[in-house]
């Protein structure tokens, strides 16, 4: 049993254990962070349950469809059960909104957080994953570049878990900087991947090592603005 285990795993492509690999540490990072007693789970609104089952849901559907797209009878089921990405990506952008303004309203989030910079990760960050896996369905007949934004979406996905992981408190102001390093680490593993296979970069590969960074920066200059100090105070006060 523990030959044909290994044997098992050994067929998983590259692109199924990052899937994987990235999925089990996203549910670590909240487990652990449940464990501990760090979540009111009754207290919390109803949203918060439904946009967790969501991204649960959501990670398991990527796990099922990196290892059927491995196997040659797999791609056929593969390709059905992506369309149910399409159905599911704009619930997660909407839950996703809808949690964190809930978040705001009921004084649930980060209390290293302002309310501006609370508003700005998370709406950042669910637009830019949305982009990334609109532009991975869209271009799902070109694979190499499929393959490496949906990686690339799901290393998006780490952030939450990350704040959940790191000692975020005793970081503040860096943490976010600290996480998008690990992130940049995470998709360097592509990188790699891509020299030892490619002999170079894929330009999807640049094109999520971008997204990371600019999705930070637009992060951090939005807490900061004026504007939208403003609006995260309006949102949170309606």
């Amino acid at each position: 049993m523990a030959t044909a285990a290994g044997a098992q795993v050994a067929r998983l492509s590259f692109w199924a254990k990052m899937t994987i690999g990235i999925s089990l540490f996203i549910v670590f990072g909240f487990a652990q962070f449940a464990l501990r007693g760090f979540v009111p789970y009754m207290q919390v609104p109803l949203v918060f349950h439904l946009h967790g089952m969501t991204m649960l849901a959501w990670l398991g559907l990527l796990c099922t469809q990196s290892v059927l797209v491995g196997r040659g009878t797999g791609l056929a089921v593969h390709r059905k059960l992506g369309w149910a990405s399409v159905v599911m990506l704009p619930l997660i952008v909407v839950l996703a909104s809808v949690t964190c303004v809930a978040g705001l309203r009921a004084g649930m989030f980060p209390p290293f957080f302002t309310p501006a910079y609370f508003l700005a990760v998370v709406h950042v960050g669910v637009a830019v994953f949305a982009a990334l896996v609109a532009t991975a369905i869209a271009r799902r007949a070109r694979a190499q570049w499929h393959k490496r934004l949906m990686i690339g979406s799901t290393i998006l996905l780490m952030e939450p878990a990350l704040g959940r992981v790191l000692p975020m408190p005793f970081i503040v102001p860096w943490g976010g900087w600290l996480v998008t390093v690990v992130q940049l680490g995470v998709a360097a593993l592509v990188l790699r991947h891509d020299r030892r296979t490619l002999g170079h970069m894929h330009p999807a590969t640049g094109a999520v090592l971008s997204a990371i960074v600019l999705g930070r920066v637009v992060i951090e200059m939005l807490a900061l603005s004026p504007w939208w100090i403003a609006f995260a105070e309006r949102v949170a006060t309606a």
